[in-house]
């Protein structure tokens, strides 16, 4: 074909749009013109534009001062999840993993500097923002972040990690680019990562890969408790057995499907 190869600019508008959308979220699910265009760096005058459009296509919706999301939005989810048969498969695993533990489990996959779930088994709310499928969360801050990292050949993650902003979300929070990359080269070793109060002070999480029929690191699984549950090698030894046992069950799943 003439286009095979050739670089194709990206389209503005549609960047755009998805932009206006993406900037919805738990602590921003109604937000007037001037907070959407905030949180976009859109014009006023732009911002204006598109969410009208978004409106008329039934994607957004507004009472004339507020917009927020309307289900629709889902289905251009919908069309990912239901073309990969990882959240299917993850998901009675991660059922029994959490009838097990009595703890809440998830799987997530890399999408740039962020992670975003693709199947969660909650069991209580520990964190201040609620967690669903399509949560996303800087992948440095959480233990299935840096499994992902840890999984990306050492080109692959220092492209990833010099777009993120290691910013301390809570006072124990790693940020220093070095002992960064010292941690991911030990998650890569050991192959699970714990991460205790980094993304949010009174969580810890623990989480381990789940390969491809190659091998290939393509999302993790992880087990998140309360910190205030013991102590850090208490939860190592209790909950990371189950939980490799669980991936490695997801990982044999995989390989038969895709057969």
């Amino acid at each position: 074909m003439a286009d095979e190869g050739r670089q194709v600019a990206p389209v503005q508008s549609l960047q755009r749009g998805l932009a206006v959308i993406r900037a919805f979220d738990a602590e921003h699910a109604r937000m007037t013109l001037s907070e959407v265009a905030k949180q976009t760096g859109l014009t006023r005058a732009t911002a204006r534009r598109f969410l009208h459009t978004l409106v008329s296509l039934g994607y957004t919706d507004t009472d004339g001062r507020e917009f927020w999301l309307r289900p629709r939005v889902l289905e251009l989810g919908y069309a990912y999840l239901s073309s990969t048969s990882l959240p299917d498969i993850a998901t009675p695993h991660l059922k029994h993993l959490t009838d097990t533990v009595d703890e809440s489990s998830s799987v997530s996959m890399l999408d740039g500097t962020d992670i975003v779930y693709v199947a969660r088994v909650p069991t209580r709310r520990l964190m201040t923002v609620a967690i669903s499928v399509g949560t996303r969360f800087p992948a440095y801050a959480t233990s299935m972040g840096r499994v992902l990292l840890a999984g990306l050949d050492r080109d692959e993650r220092d492209r990833v990690l010099d777009a993120a902003e290691l910013v301390a979300l809570t006072p124990g929070t790693i940020t220093s680019r070095a002992r960064l990359d010292e941690v991911l080269d030990q998650v890569a070793a050991q192959g699970w990562a714990l991460v205790d109060q980094e993304l949010e002070v009174g969580l810890r999480s623990i989480a381990a890969p789940i390969h491809d029929a190659h091998g290939t690191v393509i999302a993790a699984a992880n087990i998140s408790m309360s910190a205030t549950q013991g102590t850090v090698a208490e939860a190592q030894e209790h909950l990371l057995p189950p939980l490799l046992e669980t991936a490695s069950q997801i990982d044999r799943d995989l390989r038969v499907s895709t057969h």
